[in-house]
């Protein structure tokens, strides 16, 4: 278990707690037309069933901001409301009652306008992401401005927007604040939040934006979160991937669980990669056991090996695990052995075993 979490300011959205060393919160967000009440309320449903602590919408239109007031009441989860290009959307989600609104900098800058939103959000206690994006900070209109941010690095340009559209909220004695800076390289994305926390205290929610598909937006969001969480950095964090929002909940709850940050209630899966001493068909069996796992609502750790070099030690860790021979396997409860069957009962024996500790230990 690490920690060595920064301590920061803390905020709060309903029963839930962002920051102050608190757990590490998971979001995602959904991908439908938040006007679209019935559907989009279907996507917060899965996303919370999967393990997704904060939901974020996009609120483009007043259509969206119209349909919140339903929406939260039926949400089991805290919503944020992404305000895009316009300030009086912010309002409207505010008035709705949404616990959280996200404005970017580089969208929405006019102090009067940001004041206002910072007024009505006193008024109730909503809180304020304010989320630096690398390709919405570059000032276009003023000649003389983008000079000077041409003569900054990415960095230090991110640091600097930052700070003063930060220095607002301060005038107006505003704490209710979380930070975020995202970049779409993982490497720069490590720099800027390890940045933030030597000129800020708030809360930092982690991102990679524009991570990719699946397979790369894993990688480079377990590259830059991963390193950043195991550095007692971040407070909340979102797994940006193109597709199926569940599927970032998944990728978010495996950086958590991989850092022993946090232990989601679903079993933990261990495999071996197979190699030229495996003599059963492992990865069907992995399959197999993973299918069979899911609808299981409680940890435990379940190890499916491929021969007897690592697999003993493997089996000796875990809560119940299969140990494959030349077409055999033995079955292990706690380290222990308690059977060794043919490699076509194999998998059936696990489960056995697994409802056997299941119900053993409760």
């Amino acid at each position: 278990m690490l920690t060595n979490r920064r301590r920061t300011k803390k905020i709060t959205l309903g029963n839930l707690v962002i920051g102050d060393c608190s757990p590490v919160v998971v979001q995602s967000m959904t991908n439908v037309h938040t006007r679209d009440i019935d559907l989009c309320l279907a996507q917060i449903n899965a996303l919370a069933q999967k393990g997704c602590e904060v939901v974020r919408l996009a609120v483009p239109t007043k259509a969206d901001t119209d349909a919140l007031p339903e929406i939260i009441r039926q949400s089991p989860v805290p919503l944020v409301a992404d305000v895009h290009f316009h300030y009086q959307r912010a309002l409207d989600s505010i008035n709705a009652g949404i616990p959280k609104i996200r404005l970017n900098p580089g969208n929405i800058n006019d102090r009067q306008q940001v004041e206002q939103v910072i007024a009505a959000c006193k008024a109730n206690h909503t809180a304020i992401r304010v989320g630096v994006n690398e390709g919405s900070i570059v000032e276009r209109k003023d000649s003389h401005r983008r000079q000077h941010e041409q003569q900054l690095n990415i960095i230090d340009l991110m640091i600097e927007k930052l700070t003063e559209y930060v220095r607002i909220f301060q005038d107006n004695n505003f704490e209710n604040l979380v930070l975020s800076a995202k970049c779409h390289n993982a490497a720069r994305c490590i720099a800027v939040n390890r940045a933030i926390t030597q000129n800020f205290d708030y809360p930092l929610h982690l991102g990679v934006t524009h991570a990719g598909d699946i397979q790369t937006g894993s990688v480079r969001s377990a590259a830059a979160l991963g390193t950043l969480l195991a550095e007692g950095i971040g407070d909340t964090i979102r797994v940006s991937l193109a597709g199926d929002p569940l599927t970032e909940v998944d990728v978010a709850w495996e950086i958590l669980s991989s850092l022993r940050l946090r232990q989601k209630n679903a079993p933990e899966l261990i495999a071996c990669p197979t190699c030229g001493r495996t003599e059963i068909n492992l990865i069907e069996m992995v399959e197999k056991v993973k299918l069979a796992l899911t609808p299981i609502k409680q940890h435990l750790t379940v190890a499916v090996m491929g021969c007897v070099v690592n697999g003993p030690g493997e089996a000796d860790g875990a809560d119940v695990a299969l140990c494959g021979g030349k077409n055999f396997a033995v079955i292990y409860r706690k380290g222990q052995k308690v059977a060794s069957v043919p490699a076509d009962q194999a998998v059936d024996t696990l489960l056995e075993q697994v409802n056997i500790f299941l119900k053993r230990s409760n």
